[in-house]
């Protein structure tokens, strides 16, 4: 017995020495190592909410949106108050605020009604079921859940609106982690309840007001669309933003530039420290940086007039049914700034029209262009060596096997490469399609073309941003339709503007690259922004320059110079000094009673010419899709095209001159 004891004694003197051993590990030579994880696994660091965003200016400096400041009324539980206490405070608020309270769900009645009669409710629970909590076998959260499902209809119905008031307040007090503000109402807050808010906040349990922020658009709807929205994180973008160290409940840019240039506008949220349930400030929020458009917003509201005029001025000819939008962009061909941006829809209501904003359809919508295209269709002529400088050729109708006769718009004679761009040739074009698909053109003979000809076609047209996309500055963009047929009469048609859909935007960049001597530059919106304190100005971007020799190019702009001075596109600047352009006209068709057949012709005005032709200061593209039904055509025709462009062309250099 004596050993045993002996033994036993050893036993527990080792088993403490072992003990003590490790404590002093533990506390001496690694106390410093396991203090550290301790803070950091305690120490937490949260973000306050989101701060006001960066401005936005025009080009001249004149402020577009600003941030205007509106009052919240909110809560934050700082009293650490249970459940039945938070309803005691929102049934005390109620009789000084007014909330809204149609958002409140069933779900959230039944979990009000457990909080606020959680002793009543007892009864819902049978004797079994609670000898089952009591013997851990049912969870509370088995109980809370057994509670909801036995809350019936009537008890729900019988709810005064007072009731549902209190328990949609208690929702949103409950709403998120337990150390953010809580926002109660948002909007329409009365100057009474601020006042009695203010002055009585230290009664109210949590609840106070502070100042939030919302945007504010100093130009009203000029130019409205396409400065985007603000709103909360959707469900599509939720997994971008958190995983850009987002809260669910920041504001962030919702489309086109406040979306684009979400990283520039958006603030620095202040940072906190959570100390036993109180926020201690670590760092102080601050407003997002500004940006600068290129933008002239008086040009801008310009433009939106004429157009907005134009369009009802258009509604007074024949023909015109379905014409029922137009878009203008003008750039600034040295940098590939975007100087004003607009479309413009018109609708009848009642016996009057009424106009409204396209302009965020402009980098989407699509449509046949016509003979604006017929510089960069010359380019591929030159560029393979079909046609030389001044060569001449015959314009008359040509017809090839199984296909209709093909014409231009008049029967034009002998012209040569000037001419077949001024008084807008198709036969010029299709005569050089055959040159280069190395065809020997007769009267209806069989045509097949390889689809390499369409390649050398499009790679043309590609560098002058024709079935590309110009890389704007917004979120979405098309490159248009691009036909899949490579049929020999469908070649010809690509040659005059009548396959292949672009967008205006598109026309834009094209005609900015003859102008710019051959650089396809990006267009964009940002002139410059603001970091640190810092301007930050956008340089000027050449996607790429055309391969086309510059002879060649200077014989194009000399053809676009004689549309102007002496062609069909004579006046279509008005009164300005030396302008260059190309007018197009497309055939397109319409569903227009909606039952899936095509059953209407119309036809598409395009414009894009520049100025002055030496010295360029300005771009402009215009289209009228669909301006007149092609069966009235001949007794009834709309230039509203050709106004547009001229009054704007005017307009521009009344400013700039």
């Amino acid at each position: 017995m004596e050993k045993r004891i002996n033994f036993l004694g050893l036993v527990i003197v080792l088993s403490f020495s072992i003990i003590l051993l490790r404590l002093f590990y533990l506390i001496i030579i690694k106390g410093e190592y396991y203090e550290e994880k301790l803070d950091v696994m305690t120490y937490n660091i949260v973000e306050g909410n989101s701060t006001p965003r960066g401005r936005i200016y025009d080009r001249n400096m004149n402020l577009l949106v600003d941030n205007k400041s509106v009052p919240v009324i909110y809560y934050n539980n700082l009293l650490n108050s249970n459940s039945r206490e938070q309803i005691e405070y929102a049934y005390n608020i109620i009789k000084y605020i007014d909330v809204k309270y149609d958002k409140l769900t069933t779900d959230e009645i039944k979990d009000f009604l457990i909080n606020r009669d959680e002793n009543k409710l007892n009864y819902k629970i049978n004797e079994v079921e609670w000898e089952l909590y009591d013997s851990r076998k049912l969870t509370g959260n088995d109980i809370y859940k057994l509670k909801c499902d036995r809350i019936t209809d009537k008890e729900i119905e019988s709810l005064s609106s007072e009731d549902r008031m209190v328990a949609y307040i208690y929702y949103l007090m409950n709403k998120g982690y337990y150390y953010e503000d809580k926002v109660i109402k948002s909007s329409d807050i009365t100057d009474k309840e601020i006042a009695y808010i203010s002055e009585n906040y230290e009664n109210l349990g949590g609840f106070n007001i502070k100042y939030n922020w919302e945007r504010v658009y100093l130009y009203g709807e000029t130019f409205r669309s396409l400065l985007g929205n603000i709103s909360g994180i959707s469900v599509e973008d939720k997994a971008y933003y958190l995983g850009n160290g987002y809260s669910l409940n920041d504001i962030v840019g919702s489309s086109y530039l406040e979306k684009e240039y979400e990283s520039i506008l958006k603030g620095t949220k202040a940072k906190y420290e959570i100390v036993n349930k109180r926020l201690n400030l670590l760092e102080e929020g601050k407003r997002g940086n500004d940006i600068i458009l290129t933008i002239d917003i008086n040009l801008q509201q310009e433009v939106e007039k004429i157009l907005t005029e134009e369009l009802i001025n258009a509604k007074s000819y024949g023909a015109t049914e379905y014409y029922d939008h137009a878009f203008v962009v003008i750039q600034e061909p040295n940098t590939g700034e975007i100087l004003a941006i607009s479309g413009k829809q018109i609708v009848k209501s009642g016996k009057e029209y009424k106009t409204y904003d396209y302009t965020h359809n402009i980098a989407t919508d699509t449509m046949t262009v016509g003979s604006v295209v017929k510089g960069a269709s010359m380019s591929v002529g030159y560029d393979q060596g079909a046609i030389k400088i001044g060569e001449y050729m015959y314009d008359e109708c040509i017809k090839i096997y199984s296909k209709p006769q093909k014409c231009s718009w008049s029967k034009l004679g002998r012209i040569n490469d000037l001419d077949a761009l001024a008084y807008s040739s198709n036969i010029y074009q299709f005569k050089t399609a055959f040159k280069v698909a190395n065809f020997d053109y007769k009267y209806n003979k069989k045509f097949d073309v390889n689809e390499d000809v369409f390649k050398i076609y499009r790679n043309m047209f590609n560098q002058y941003g024709l079935g590309v996309k110009t890389e704007i500055d917004l979120p979405l963009e098309t490159a248009g339709t691009i036909g899949k047929d490579t049929s020999s009469d469908l070649l010809l048609n690509y040659t005059i503007g009548q396959y292949d859909t672009y967008t205006i935007l598109q026309l834009s960049q094209y005609i900015t690259t003859i102008a710019s001597n051959g650089n396809r530059l990006k267009p964009h919106l940002l002139k410059a922004y603001y970091s640190d304190g810092e301007r930050v100005d956008v340089e000027p971007v050449i996607l790429n320059e055309l391969s086309l020799d510059k002879k060649y190019l200077q014989r194009i702009q000399q053809g676009f110079r004689g549309v102007m001075s002496y062609g069909l596109g004579k006046n279509y600047m008005g009164n300005i000094k030396e302008p260059a352009g190309k007018t197009g006209t497309s055939q397109s068709f319409m569903d227009t009673n909606k039952d899936g057949v095509i059953d209407t012709a119309t036809l598409t005005n395009t414009f894009v010419g520049y100025a002055p032709f030496n010295n360029p200061k300005m771009t402009i593209a215009v289209v009228s899709p669909n301006i007149v039904y092609l069966d009235g055509y001949k007794s009834s025709r709309s230039y509203a095209n050709k106004r547009i462009a001229r009054r704007i062309s005017e307009k521009f250099f009344k400013m700039y001159q």
